[in-house]
């Protein structure tokens, strides 16, 4: 595939040229064909236009991590990595709306998710979830982690999605491979049999119905899995796999392409390393 950046009268790019030493890790797509880049050394939000290609930096960022993403409206939700925090920030001029110190611990808040009323947190050192109210004054609620996961070292809880409006939650966990379906009332997590299959390097996941994509990121793939009506088995129909992928780490649709953002973890990185998002049709 390959291509850059046409005209917006012209093929929509299957490649999107980000910041040198950007270093992106998240990825949100959206209202309209647009996408939002977190910088996972500065914190900056980057805003592309999927049809021309061209974007620009809307917010430096805070020093700290800007990991997964999700928008709503004119808010897009971040995810801040060790600094153990989440930001709200306005998608037209890139000002922090709001921000929400999670825990006090050491902590790697990774990924968020978005039901009718809440924002959802993973946090790939402590075993727990955090949920923030969309909209007025209500405090940070910390969801303790059961049932069948088990947590081991290196990175646990990483992508999460909502499930059916925000009556489960979908979890992908790195170190083990293995998908969990949460109950966002009681934190029991009960695993998604996959036929025996694991999900090696699994990251960030996007869910569509009862599709799941989940990015295995250093084996350049993204699995594809189709879940049961109660989503208590799935079966991975399909391995997406390109030659432009370079340790590919999230995921977010617009149209009927996935968008996925290049961490490039294997690459050292300097001030002046490419950076590029690619799009695949699945």
């Amino acid at each position: 595939m390959g291509g850059s950046a046409q005209g917006a009268t012209g093929p929509e790019p299957d490649q999107i040229a980000l910041p040198n030493g950007f270093q992106p890790e998240g990825i949100a797509t959206g209202p309209g064909p647009v996408a939002f880049f977190g910088s996972r050394s500065t914190g900056a939000i980057y805003r592309a236009d999927l049809r021309t290609g061209k974007g620009e930096l809307i917010s430096k960022g805070p020093g700290t991590p800007s990991l997964g993403l999700e928008t709503r409206g004119d808010r897009l939700y971040v995810a801040g990595g060790k600094a153990g925090d989440a930001r709200v920030v306005n998608t037209e001029n890139g000002e922090v709306v709001k921000s929400y110190k999670l825990t006090t611990k050491a902590a790697f808040i990774n990924d968020v998710a978005l039901t009718k009323d809440a924002a959802w947190f993973s946090d790939s050192t402590n075993q727990q979830l955090y949920r923030v109210p969309l909209s007025g004054d209500g405090e940070v609620k910390t969801l303790p982690l059961t049932g069948d996961i088990v947590w081991g070292e290196g990175f646990n809880s990483n992508g999460i999605e909502a499930l059916d409006g925000g009556k489960s939650l979908v979890l992908i966990q790195s170190n083990t491979g293995k998908l969990f379906k949460v109950d966002p009332e009681t934190g029991v997590a009960k695993a998604i049999g996959l036929g025996g299959e694991i999900l090696t390097a699994g990251d960030g996941i996007l869910l569509a119905g009862r599709t799941v994509y989940a990015v295995q990121n250093r084996l350049n793939t993204v699995a594809v899995i189709e879940l049961n009506d109660d989503a208590t088995e799935g079966k991975i129909v399909k391995k997406l796999t390109d030659p432009r992928f370079d340790v590919p780490t999230s995921v977010a649709r617009s149209g009927s392409r996935l968008y996925l953002p290049n961490a490039r973890f294997t690459t050292t990185p300097t001030p002046d390393t490419p950076y590029t998002a690619v799009a695949v049709t699945p």
